[in-house]
């Protein structure tokens, strides 16, 4: 599959209709930021948009943040559209998300967070980030305002800077941009 990837750090109206479809059918209402939750992250230059299209179709997104202290790119959503998974697109957005962070941010690894409640769903995606090359950490995150606990993985790019297999150290990441997403703090 040939698919175009493009970042853009800047609020693009018609980018994001396209990529909104792929957001939406991925994650429902009460699991995903709103649109003005967003446009006020990308006002605040605290989010990166990346978008695989073949033709003119958004077929996979993904919303990104960088940490520059720790030097660590956060993954907050990233979605395959329905009908082009299982196709190795979702292996492909990570190989090109992990050369950006590496080349143009200037990351030392990536930092997700998955749900740690023990489902089929969950396990099925743990494995796949496993299969990409993140580690799961044992810590469990219980948020205050979600009742879903959650877990950090993570992927290093270079030994001599790795990551520190510390779920809450990593999570410190997490929750600082969260708070900043959502209550707006610098």
């Amino acid at each position: 599959m040939a698919v175009n990837y493009q970042t853009t750090a800047e609020w693009d109206e018609a980018l994001w209709l396209k990529a909104e479809r792929v957001y939406e059918e991925a994650f429902p209402e009460h699991g995903r930021k709103n649109r003005s939750i967003i446009q006020r992250m990308f006002k605040r230059e605290l989010c990166t948009l990346h978008t695989w299209s073949e033709c003119t179709e958004v077929v996979a997104m993904a919303l990104t943040a960088i940490n520059r202290n720790a030097k660590v790119l956060i993954i907050d959503y990233i979605a395959v559209r329905q009908d082009q998974r299982g196709k190795g697109l979702g292996r492909k957005c990570i190989e090109d998300i992990r050369a950006w962070a590496k080349s143009t941010a200037d990351c030392r690894g990536i930092v997700i967070e998955v749900e740690a409640e023990p489902t089929k769903e969950n396990a099925e995606r743990i494995q796949f980030w496993e299969k990409v090359g993140f580690h799961l950490t044992e810590y469990v995150h219980p948020y205050i305002w979600v009742p879903e606990t959650y877990r950090a993985m993570y992927l290093g790019f270079d030994a001599d800077a790795a990551l520190q297999d510390d779920g809450k150290i990593l999570f410190n990441y997490i929750t600082e941009y969260h708070e900043k997403a959502y209550r707006g703090k610098k």
